[in-house]
């Protein structure tokens, strides 16, 4: 068994593991269970009754959080021409196409969180997919990060929008803020985000979508929250 730590010990004793929280209740708790010196990010995991194996039950898209991250996001942005210097004007960390492809196939390079591309680079993206997409690096049109429009998903980037997928078990898990953050800004990022999953419903999925909803700080405990609580 993993042995805790003595902080991640108290903060569980306040969780009733047998109880679900109401949403109000489970984003001002997370706050009083944040275990680390720094400021914790704040994540949801939500379990989905679908089943992941089938391509068509699969989710994957963006959304842009209400009050934000609190994290600042570095945009790498892959164009050419006038793309690319829109995507300088709109505030990108690194812009350029070939030669960044070729600095982070070479020099190993990931100083950024994000990538951005024009749908004309993304042939040449595609020759190092074997590089990004393990790292959940990779362009995709469902995420808005394949675009002609790059200084509208820079700006969204750059003000809270995160990209979701389901993992293999069925599971969508997101940040939803910081352990700083009061409880009404959780409570809406928190609430955005369960209600956007909800609505990407796949028509293949039968009955009963979300199964289970858990809020916690970066390592801290799980909190379960009443999926009731939500209007769904």
């Amino acid at each position: 068994m993993k042995k805790r730590s003595k902080k991640y010990v108290e903060a569980s004793n306040k969780i009733d593991s047998n109880k679900l929280y109401t949403k109000e209740e489970a984003t001002k708790m997370v706050k009083d269970t944040a275990i680390t010196k720094f400021d914790s990010t704040v994540e949801v995991a939500i379990k989905l009754n679908i089943d992941a194996k089938k391509s068509d039950q699969q989710l994957r898209g963006s959304l842009v959080m209400p009050n934000g991250t609190g994290k600042s996001k570095k945009v790498l942005v892959i164009a050419k021409g006038a793309l690319a210097e829109e995507a300088k004007n709109a505030g990108a960390d690194y812009v350029g196409d070939k030669d960044m492809l070729d600095k982070i196939k070479n020099e190993n390079w990931f100083d950024f969180d994000v990538v951005v591309s024009t749908p004309d680079m993304m042939p040449e993206v595609g020759k190092i997919g074997n590089i990004l997409g393990p790292k959940g690096l990779m362009p995709n049109p469902k995420t808005g990060t394949v675009t002609l429009k790059v200084a509208d998903v820079i700006k969204d980037l750059k003000s809270g929008m995160v990209t979701y997928k389901t993992d293999s078990f069925g599971n969508v898990h997101t940040i939803i803020g910081k352990a700083s953050f009061d409880a009404k800004k959780l409570l809406e990022n928190l609430d955005y985000v369960v209600k956007t999953i909800n609505k990407a419903k796949p028509n293949a999925v039968k009955g009963t979508f979300i199964d289970k909803i858990t809020i916690s700080t970066t390592m801290g405990p799980g909190i379960k929250i009443d999926k009731n609580s939500f209007e769904l």
